[in-house]
């Protein structure tokens, strides 16, 4: 099978056991996520199958939306509620200044990388080296916050929409902000409530997966791969382009028997055969006056 899902993660799975649980429901190995999830997290989790597979990358890329619940006055091992307690204080902060300190915390920042947290320092992966009681030094890395809505606060709580870039850490910036307001903080909840152009309110759990699956009407709901390109346009080839496609290869403009433009004006299109089957994205070459492969999606 070939095509999205766009999975509901409960809290309590890790994003690996998600691909685990559909690797026995659709019986095929070919799966794979797009943007981890901790344990507690839960939300918006699109998995890939088959070739579609392929845009794991490019879905990963695309920037994320969460609401979380900031604790301030503790501080963490882990940088949210489910660690071991390091600091305590009182918070006696007025709910301006609050506000205006979430503030800065928009637009391109610096974040270091929590040592809870897969990234692999020397091949060791952080989370690893901390369970060992171990803390390696790590690099800020540059991430962008879009736009932090303040949803709810009851000092302590701040409930908050934040919409960011990847490689964002949620904790970490829950962690960081209670550090400024110098009462330490914690991220007491986690939703991605959507991620790339999948929202949750289309989101679906592994148990209706399975019943999809028991009824043998899995495949249709899958979202196809080629609408990850929606906003590219559109190429249907001749017959006798068709055999240039189905290997990978450059075509030209005589090649084509239709061109459909895309809502965004660029040169990336998606490209069918002449029966109309998707087999993947092409650029424009202008200065050869080509097209050229940018990624394939031969179908099984």
């Amino acid at each position: 099978m070939n095509g999205i899902l766009n999975i509901y993660k409960e809290r309590g799975y890790t994003s690996h056991d998600v691909v685990a649980r559909l690797r026995g429901i659709c019986r095929q190995r070919r799966i794979g996520h797009t943007g981890t999830l901790d344990p507690d997290a839960t939300g918006v989790l699109p998995v890939c199958l088959g070739n579609a597979t392929s845009v794991c990358d490019l879905l990963t890329d695309k920037s994320k939306e969460y609401e979380t619940a900031l604790l301030l006055g503790i501080t963490t091992d882990t940088q949210d509620i489910s660690g071991t307690i390091l600091e305590t204080n009182d918070v006696n902060l007025l709910e301006a200044d609050v506000i205006s300190c979430i503030r800065k915390f928009t637009g391109d920042i610096e974040q270091i990388p929590p040592m809870y947290s897969a990234i692999k320092v020397n091949g060791k992966k952080l989370y690893e080296l901390a369970r060992q009681g171990k803390t390696v030094e790590r690099k800020p890395r540059p991430v962008t916050v879009h736009s932090i809505d303040i949803l709810d606060i009851s000092l302590p709580h701040i409930l908050m929409r934040v919409n960011c870039s990847k490689g964002t850490y949620i904790r970490t910036l829950c962690h960081d902000i209670g550090q400024s307001l110098g009462c330490g903080g914690t991220m007491e909840e986690l939703t991605r409530t959507r991620s790339g152009e999948f929202g949750i309110s289309d989101s679906v759990r592994l148990d209706t997966v399975q019943e999809w699956a028991d009824n043998c009407t899995l495949e249709e709901h899958l979202i196809p791969t080629d609408s990850v390109f929606l906003g590219c346009g559109s190429i249907y080839l001749n017959a006798g382009a068709d055999k240039l496609l189905y290997n990978g290869n450059p075509f030209r403009k005589q090649d084509v028997l239709e061109l459909i433009p895309g809502a965004e004006q660029s040169v990336r299109y998606r490209i069918y055969d002449s029966q109309g089957t998707f087999y993947g994205v092409y650029d424009f070459d202008d200065t050869r006056g080509i097209y050229r492969p940018f990624k394939m999606f031969i179908p099984n």
